[in-house]
């Protein structure tokens, strides 16, 4: 579990000591989602600017300069990849013939490996599953709607991409994990994160009381703002990803006859990555459902919804 945040500031009417404090306080707020290491990136003079360490928000400083248009930043929780090693952290940069871009990513992706074989992609000293995804964009050599389609069609698991290009365009790519993303027009102004809360927060810490819209973000949009604050959406066709968190522990070598505990306890991690509350898993383990069908109540509302109602039952006998 892992939180995305940022803004594009196409009407610049905010201050920088504004925008520098909304960032402070989003990357702040992030850290109930990960708090291993945190990092953000940029365009300065046409270049993308990446500052990340293995640290919680609260303790690194993040700078960017006063002209900066967008902001893409990452709080980690470890899951594939040691934090220590600072390539492993978000965002990712990637390069193509026209432009070069940054990538963050929340959520698990388990074909990474395989990807890399199919399509002979380069090796790469960078372990995260969420690297495949700069990969395969850079594999299209273009970074636009049609490539990021592609790649969001091809890689399986859970996820939200946010990519950041060179030019100050925004790309935001939801799967099955969960973004808001809010529009203040005065300001001329998105702001967006992993969870509703984490923007209140953000706001809440800033005073930024100016009136703002959410911005529907369905699960396969592919959400493109260019600079000057223009907002169209593409679609990606999404896949039903009802894979195994067993599954995926085999990839990596997981023993399974002391893996138990750690799939409750990633149960527990993820669950809010699907709407779904900590408190809410730990009845359903308290009464005695085993990790396996409630990974599947993840994927499948309707049986958590009547889990819980048959628990409700129980409550009140």
């Amino acid at each position: 579990m892992c939180a995305i945040f940022g803004f594009l500031d196409y009407g610049k009417k905010a201050s920088a000591s504004t925008l520098k404090r909304l960032l402070r306080a989003l990357s702040v707020a992030a850290e109930s989602r990960g708090t291993d290491a945190t990092g953000i990136s940029y365009v300065n003079n046409g270049n993308i600017v990446t500052f990340k360490k293995a640290k919680p928000a609260h303790r690194v400083k993040l700078y960017f300069p006063r002209d900066t248009t967008a902001v893409i930043g990452h709080t980690r929780f470890t899951t594939q990849g040691s934090e220590k090693s600072n390539y492993n952290n978000h965002p990712f940069e990637g390069t193509t013939n026209n432009h070069t871009f940054a990538l963050a990513h929340n959520g698990v992706l388990y074909n990474d490996k395989e990807l890399r074989k199919e399509k002979q992609l380069p090796e790469t000293a960078i372990e995260t599953d969420s690297y495949i995804a700069v990969q395969l964009i850079e594999h299209e050599n273009i970074v636009d709607s049609n490539s990021i389609k592609t790649m969001a069609e091809t890689v399986q698991g859970s996820f939200v991409f946010t990519i950041l290009r060179d030019d100050n365009t925004l790309f935001l790519v939801k799967g099955d994990n969960p973004i808001t993303l809010l529009h203040f027009h005065e300001l001329g102004l998105y702001i967006y994160a992993s969870t509703t809360a984490i923007l209140t927060a953000a706001m809440k810490a800033v005073k930024l009381a100016v009136r703002c819209e959410e911005v529907p973000v369905n699960d396969g949009d592919i959400i493109r703002i260019d600079s000057d604050g223009k907002l169209s959406v593409s679609t990606f066709e999404k896949k039903i990803q009802k894979y195994s968190m067993r599954n995926w522990y085999s990839l990596y070598d997981y023993e399974f006859d002391i893996a138990d505990e750690q799939y409750s306890n990633d149960l527990l991690l993820i669950c809010g990555c699907y709407g779904v509350d900590r408190e809410d898993v730990e009845l359903l383990l308290e009464f005695g459902y085993s990790c396996d069908e409630i990974e599947e109540m993840l994927f499948e509302p309707e049986l958590l919804e009547q889990a819980m109602e048959e628990i409700k039952t129980l409550y009140q006998r």
